[in-house]
């Protein structure tokens, strides 16, 4: 076990910003999609629509489990591991975030609840096919080494990509029409922190950054999760100590710094109160 996670980026795979490749039982065999990188982060995000099949998963401790029509995400930084990977057809896209639109983003990364694989209806089956078809018939040398050919590209990607915002967010979130402050508001604070966890650990700091006092916006994250701000930010620490925990070597000491604690005794006594056991309980339960 090493003293980091491996995070693999996309160089690895592809020259380009972003990478699409079809997914069937001619060549998913010979891929490292899924299945044999082992536990690991990637530092872009991944795209997968299951057009039929059976997968299994396990990201974020979350065991994952998919069968047929299916679409899901994987956001950069979540820890995976494919466990199961049979008779799969469908498509696979990475991308980097920088290509990735805030729209679009925003859907995935202001979630207020896990990202859970969705089926999709036999309509939408057909629409995901020919949009991937059709952009990986322009992923090419040629049309990626002009800018016309990349912005065709692009439209498409942001097609295909855009198809999975539309789902989730339609599944998701029924605050979309007639969306209120507090949604907006705990939206922006969960994707700031996200960002900023390992600095800024106090509910008064996001306060400040959002221009509003430490009340009104507890009053709003409570009013939308049912919970106080300050438990979201425990739980974005709480899931990467869990990772370092389970992943790695780095002791418990070296977890705390890592995590943006100099008092190492204050991180173990959060996450005791917080988890019901120890950090050394948890590591030994979950290796």
């Amino acid at each position: 076990m090493k003293h980091t996670i491996p995070t693999y980026d996309l160089s690895d795979i592809s020259k380009h910003r972003f990478h699409i490749k079809r997914m069937d039982q001619r060549t998913y065999h010979t891929e490292t999609i899924l299945i044999d990188k082992g536990i690991h982060r990637d530092s872009h995000y991944i795209f997968t629509f299951m057009e039929s099949g059976h997968v299994k998963m396990m990201v974020d401790f979350n065991i994952i489990e998919a069968k047929d029509p299916t679409i899901f995400c994987v956001l950069p930084g979540q820890v995976h591991q494919g466990l199961l990977m049979n008779k799969v057809n469908g498509w696979f896209i990475a991308i980097k975030s920088d290509l990735v639109p805030d729209a679009v983003r925003s859907v995935f990364e202001e979630s207020l609840e896990g990202i859970q694989p969705l089926a999709v209806e036999k309509i939408w089956v057909e629409k995901f096919n020919n949009a991937a078809a059709i952009l990986h018939s322009f992923y090419t040398e040629e049309m990626l080494a002009s800018k016309e050919g990349f912005l065709v590209i692009q439209s498409l990607l942001n097609t295909f990509i855009g198809m999975f915002a539309f789902i989730y967010s339609k599944e998701n979130d029924s605050h979309t029409i007639g969306e209120n402050r507090a949604l907006q508001l705990t939206r922006e604070f969960k994707i700031m922190v996200r960002q900023s966890y390992k600095t800024m650990k106090s509910p008064s700091e996001y306060a400040d950054k959002l221009n509003i006092s430490r009340g009104y916006l507890t009053e709003a994250i409570r009013e939308v999760t049912g919970k106080p701000a300050q438990h979201w930010i425990h739980q974005e620490i709480l899931i990467e100590a869990k990772r370092l925990l389970a992943f790695t070597q780095l002791t418990v000491k070296e977890i705390a710094y890592e995590l943006g604690y100099n008092d190492h005794t204050y991180f173990s006594r959060l996450f005791s109160k917080q988890e019901n056991q120890s950090p050394s309980e948890f590591r030994n339960s979950n290796r």
